[in-house]
């Protein structure tokens, strides 16, 4: 382009945007503007802002086309932006349309030249405008796409999940085994109210980690977790039950939505890296450097999500009561329960120990209540007892005495057989009756013969 036509296309340029130019305008005024002027001369708002900008930056001269070269040195069409601007419209137009298409629409409707765009240069560009094909797919899957969304308060929610941990030599002598994080996470404030480590994944670990949240914080309204069977076990139904909580679930294969949880877990990855510069040999080791990273790092750097401020600042500036839950409620709430049936000997075996439970409950089946953290008694329960401990049965090297009969139910010694003494008297009632019909018949041949 010559500089003659150079100055004429500034000069056009310049006659669209001189309404913007008033400084009466206010901001909002100047964006309503720029769509009327826009929609005045046929482009696009953003085309319009590009030519103010550049005006408020360089004058008279940022409205003169400037010939851009590509990596190869070839030069852009003048009117490049304007040809993103109708390439975004055919990406809008079909998410799934490839670039390549774009281009030969673009040349068959005459808009550009055939060979005048390479398809990388122009894909570059669309990823700049956030049109890229990867960023559409939003528009082309299934379903329904995770919003993001926080709770106004804190103890609203609690997201949990499992995190795979470091290798550590807890096994069998020395042996390197892994462990696994469970942890949850304040929805609104981001603080984390329970973290630890543990060398399985079973569910016992969920127990006590949302035990330790609840006793520390209070209760929540709701806890959101993933499907893992961990989460969808009865016991974590019952309890959330039984403690008035709601228990959410995130869609399979969507854990967009538990994005807290999920965020904490990635800055966990930099706490591992930290902790493996060190020589950590237990899980107490390493569970002490995890509340140390949480309180002092973690709670005390500033976050994006929550405006700038801390998650510690963000939980104790909230002004919503805590909702504590009393030890037996909470204690009652956590026991497991399964059934057992009373052998001869009043035991039950249960987690692989027997349990002395009491000869009056033999051939009976029993409700055992227990913690996973009890080890050596479990609750019974039956509807015709009171809720007892059963202890585990020691064995000894001799075999002792078995435990006494309660007294309601201690042998009695008679002295006579009643079931003898009732036959003896039934025998004697018939014999009887067999005499008197002897006499009888003897009679009647007396008569016969007189």
């Amino acid at each position: 382009m010559n500089k003659q036509n150079a100055e004429e296309l500034a000069a056009k340029r310049m006659l669209m945007i001189m309404p913007l130019l008033d400084e009466s305008l206010d901001p909002r005024s100047i964006v309503e503007l720029k769509k009327r002027q826009a929609a005045q001369h046929e482009l696009s708002y953003r085309t319009i802002s590009r030519y103010y900008d550049a005006y408020i930056k360089e004058g008279f001269e940022g409205l003169k086309p400037k010939q851009i070269t590509s990596r190869k040195n070839n030069l852009l069409p003048e009117n490049f932006p304007e040809i993103v601007d109708v390439a975004i419209e055919l990406r809008r137009e079909c998410p799934s349309r490839s670039v390549r298409d774009i281009i030969r629409i673009m040349e068959l409707e005459d808009i550009i030249p055939p060979g005048s765009i390479s398809r990388s240069t122009l894909q570059r560009h669309l990823y700049k405008q956030g049109f890229g094909a990867n960023q559409m797919k939003i528009y082309t899957q299934k379903g329904t796409a995770a919003r993001r969304f926080q709770k106004s308060q804190r103890c609203m929610l609690f997201q949990g999940d499992i995190k795979y941990g470091p290798y550590l030599p807890i096994g069998k002598n020395g042996a390197k085994k892994q462990v696994y994080l469970s942890a949850f996470i304040d929805d609104a404030t981001r603080f984390i109210v329970a973290a630890r480590f543990y060398e399985h994944q079973q569910v016992s670990i969920i127990e006590d980690t949302l035990r330790t949240a609840i006793t520390q914080y209070g209760k929540p309204d709701a806890i959101y977790v993933d499907n893992g069977k961990q989460y969808r076990s009865s016991w974590l139904g019952k309890a959330c039950t039984k403690l008035g909580i709601k228990l959410l679930f995130a869609k399979p294969f969507h854990p967009e939505g538990k994005g807290k949880i999920e965020a904490f877990n990635r800055r966990m990855d930099s706490f591992l890296s930290e902790a493996a510069l060190m020589d950590i040999r237990t899980l107490d080791e390493l569970n002490r450097i995890l509340d140390l990273w949480i309180n002092e790092h973690y709670h005390k750097t500033a976050h994006y999500g929550l405006g700038g401020i801390t998650p510690e600042t963000a939980f104790k500036a909230d002004k919503r009561p805590l909702k504590f839950v009393d030890m037996k409620t909470l204690t009652e709430a956590f026991l497991h329960t399964e059934e057992r049936t009373v052998d001869k000997t009043g035991c039950i075996s249960f987690e692989g120990k027997r349990y002395e439970v009491g000869l009056q409950l033999i051939g009976r089946k029993v409700e055992v209540h227990y913690d996973p953290s009890w080890s050596d008694e479990v609750e019974i329960h039956h509807p015709d007892f009171a809720p007892f401990m059963a202890a585990e049965q020691v064995i000894g090297e001799h075999c002792g005495k078995r435990a006494a009969l309660p007294e309601h139910m201690t042998v009695l010694k008679p002295e006579r057989s009643r079931l003898l003494e009732g036959l003896n008297k039934a025998n004697i009632s018939g014999r009887t009756r067999k005499d008197v019909a002897v006499v009888f018949r003897k009679c009647r041949e007396g008569m016969d013969n007189v």
